[in-house]
Order: C-alpha cells, then structure tokens, then sequence
C-alpha cells in the first residue's frame, strides 16, 4: 500500500452503460492528487454516483481501469480498504442509539479512531450526548455522520450526495468543518454534490461532467478566472452565435445576449467583429462556479 503516491485516485479509460442499454460515460479518465478535495459535478444521470459506486468496488467497471492508492479496486489489500471512509447522503445507521453509544460502537471496527474528531463536532450542535439520534433532525444526523467518518481516521475520504436534505445553516457547518479537518489532516477528499454553491467554498478542483464526457477538469480558482461570462446588446439572432466554437451555449433574452468562453477578451471581440457586431456593450460579469457549471453544462 503506497500513501505517498501522488494521486489517490488513478480512473483510466472507464467505460460504463446501463445494462446493455444508452452509455453512462465513455473513457472518462481523470486523478485525484494526494491532499486535493475534489468535487465531481454534473446533472442527474451523468453517472456521478456510478462512479462512487465503481471507485468502492460496489460495481465492475465494464471497460477501463480505476487505482485508489496504487491499488486495482477490484485487488485492494484489506489495510487498503480501511484507508477509505465512504459517506452516502448523510445516513446514519443504529438511529436508536444515543450519540455516545454509536461513538463506542463504531471505535470497535477501526484502529486509527480519533474520538477527538467526533466530539468536536459534537459540541459545535449543542446537543446532549445521551440524545438518541432518531430524535435529531435531519441537520443533526448528518453532523453524526460526518463525525463518525472523519473519526475512523481514513486517508481518503468519499462523500456522495452530502448535502440532500440539509438547510442552510447545516450545509454551512458540515462544508466549513470538513475543510478545516481536510486541510489540518492532510486528507483527500473526492464528493459529490447537486448544490454547487456549497462546493465552491470547500473544494480545490472540480470534473464537470456532461452526458458521456468529461467537460473540464481543474482548479476552481483557475475556472473561475478563465472561464468568463459576457452580456452584449444586440438585434443578432442566436444561431448566429451557435455557430462559432467560441461562443458557449449563448441565450438571448430579448436584446440581452449571454454567453461563456475561455478566450481572450482580444478574441472575443475579434470574432464579434467578424460577425458584424458592435462589441462596445460588451461587458464580462461576476462569475460563482454554479454559473460556471451551467455555462458548460447548458441551463437545460
């Protein structure tokens, strides 16, 4: 088992379908390096939890090849295995137990536990820790389960779905801790989420994937600068636009023109230019990740 390898996750060539049926992805391959937290995004059915579920050996990749550690998946050693913590929608088990107990009972089943990570969060809910968790809400139940996956002390962390069901305040909590144990800890985190804007304050690097691809892979602050939106007033219909690369997935809305691009601004107004369009109100606007996700991704 080798820790010191630079990416955690190694994913070459992953082909994946439903059943016989329509392509999931189609060699998708990408790395998760070692203290990187990384979110997968994408829209329902473009195989997000698919792909957890192949990195956790729950499903034979059918085509392709997938390392955690060095590791095959399908060939991990046992001492491998207990180095990954997978979390999945915030569900706890043994809801009748009390927040002590399942703290005891879970210390059992890993050598490396630090109870200190669990109770930590704990005290950031004020809640009793005689409280059965089946009388929690659904906020604080995933508070316990975050806590007792970063308690097992693992070096890499797998998160799916974390956020379903959660309000505001919760989310807010759960990203702000886990960044703050990751980066203390040194771990490497690989999530997934459908609110993208909890990602963009907790992860590095993002995979935006579309139906059957991989559209970018890198780091948010990088998408966030090179990646830009741009408004423009013109009468000029849209598939004017949808015809030239550059412009990616341009809207109109009356006059207004939206559209993204990772060019230049030189070239962008270059290529207005040769449309025969005035660029002079043209004007690039502030940008979150979720407008990055959409701008790639299309609002549909």
């Amino acid at each position: 088992m080798n820790h010191d390898s630079e990416s955690v996750i190694s994913v070459k060539n992953l082909t994946q379908r439903y059943g016989t049926g329509r392509i999931i992805y189609s060699d998708l391959s990408f790395e998760v390096p070692k203290g990187r937290i990384l979110g997968l995004l994408g829209k329902n059915g473009t195989g997000k939890t698919t792909t957890i579920n192949i990195l956790m050996g729950y499903l034979r990749p059918q085509k392709g090849e997938c390392r955690i550690f060095g590791e095959k998946i399908t060939e991990m050693s046992p001492a491998t295995r207990a180095g990954i913590a997978l979390l999945i929608e915030g569900h706890v088990q043994y809801a009748f137990m009390t927040i002590e107990q399942i703290e005891r009972f879970y210390s059992r089943f890993y050598p490396k536990w630090n109870r200190d990570a669990y109770y930590e969060l704990m005290n950031k809910l004020h809640v009793s820790l005689g409280q059965k968790i089946s009388s929690m809400s659904c906020g604080q139940r995933s508070q316990v389960a975050l806590g007792l996956i970063l308690a097992q002390n693992a070096d890499l962390l797998v998160l799916d779905d974390f956020s379903l069901g959660l309000d505001p305040g919760y989310r807010r909590l759960f990203t702000d801790y886990l960044r703050e144990f990751a980066k203390a800890e040194e771990k490497t985190v690989f999530m997934t989420s459908h609110i993208i804007q909890d990602l963009e304050r907790l992860i590095d690097d993002c995979i935006i994937l579309d139906y059957g691809k991989i559209l970018t892979q890198m780091p948010v602050d990088e998408l966030l600068r090179d990646f830009c939106r741009y408004t423009l007033q013109t009468d000029m219909s849209v598939e004017k636009f949808l015809a030239d690369s550059l412009f990616v997935n341009p809207g109109k809305i009356k006059d207004e023109l939206e559209f993204y691009t990772f060019k230049p601004i030189d070239e962008v107004r270059a290529a207005l230019g040769s449309l025969g369009v005035d660029s002079g109100s043209l004007v690039r606007q502030d940008m979150s990740l979720e407008d990055a996700f959409i701008g790639l991704t299309g609002k549909y």
